[in-house]
């Protein structure tokens, strides 16, 4: 006769697409992207450190994004309940406590990749699922408050794989251009984040979650975003003209300016076009990322 499970361990378990579908691949991109910017920004060339390069782009993707986002629908299921029950968790798809069960593994996972990967990388990885697990877990549950919540988000997916992908290939030598520069995206991604979070504010505003369009109003705070996004790379385009590369400055200009003309549209009804502007203006401020990188290298 078999062994009774545990009271919180349903006997049905999740199938391998509900599975993907929780850890949302179509989240990878950035941080992956912000990764491979890294890389190419340390000037350093990748044949004899292939494979952890492309072990590092895994990790910072599949491993450590998809953990954030196990871990944060895992918290958020009862918003998710309102604003989008045809989700995983809430729609039983995940059932009991697989979804937490899932974001532990994943975690574990991802430490011991990161650890094959070195120290530097170790420590990387180790922040940002600290980070992951903070921004959505009490007690500390970051993303109640749009400011630091964000700029934990920014940073986690921006700055620090740009950061580690650099790293890998230079060791502990790292220079101040790399670090300008993502800080600068870093910076520019608490804007997408604000975006972001125009899906969700009917659930935030009732489950206590102060996003900014919740804390400001929508209209304010997509001008934020704007501002944010924009100034950003403004600093950018600062940096790369002071160290003479005014063909990739005026290529991060072009981009900009383009965003602008998206962005007049988006200001007119944020909360119909946030998802369109997600779509083209965040396109375009992360194809400068990787002009950008080239210009440092």
């Amino acid at each position: 006769m078999d062994r009774a499970l545990p009271a919180d361990l349903p006997s049905q378990r999740p199938s391998g697409p509900a599975v993907l579908e929780l850890l949302k691949p179509v989240t990878w991109f950035p941080p992956m992207w912000a990764y491979a910017c890294g890389l190419v920004s340390a000037g350093q060339p990748l044949s004899a450190h292939w494979f952890n390069a492309l072990l590092g782009v895994c990790l910072a993707g599949p491993l450590v994004c998809g953990t954030s986002q196990a871990v944060n629908d895992w918290f958020d299921r009862h918003v998710d309940a309102i604003n989008q029950p045809e989700r995983p968790i809430p729609s039983g798809r995940i059932p009991g406590r697989w979804g937490l069960y899932i974001a532990l593994i994943w975690t574990l996972c991802s430490l011991i990749v990161a650890a094959s990967l070195g120290r530097i990388v170790f420590v990387a990885a180790a922040l940002g699922l600290a980070m992951a697990w903070a921004y959505s877990a009490p007690p500390f549950r970051f993303k109640r408050n749009g400011w630091y919540g964000n700029s934990a988000v920014g940073l986690c997916y921006e700055g620090l794989p740009w950061v580690t992908g650099a790293a890998v290939l230079l060791g502990g030598g790292m220079r101040p251009s790399i670090l300008l520069l993502a800080l600068c995206y870093s910076i520019g991604a608490h804007g997408i984040m604000t975006l972001n979070d125009f899906k969700a504010v009917r659930g935030d505003r009732a489950s206590g979650v102060g996003s900014l369009p919740v804390r400001l109003g929508e209209a304010q705070a997509a001008r934020l975003a704007c501002l944010t996004m924009g100034g950003a790379q403004l600093a950018v385009i600062a940096l790369l003209l002071a160290r003479g590369a005014h063909m990739h400055a005026a290529i991060v200009a072009t981009s900009l300016a383009l965003q602008v003309l998206a962005m007049r549209r988006l200001l007119g009804d944020p909360a119909r076009f946030a998802p369109w502007y997600n779509m083209t203006g965040v396109s375009l401020f992360v194809s400068g990322m990787m002009v950008s990188a080239h210009a440092v290298r």
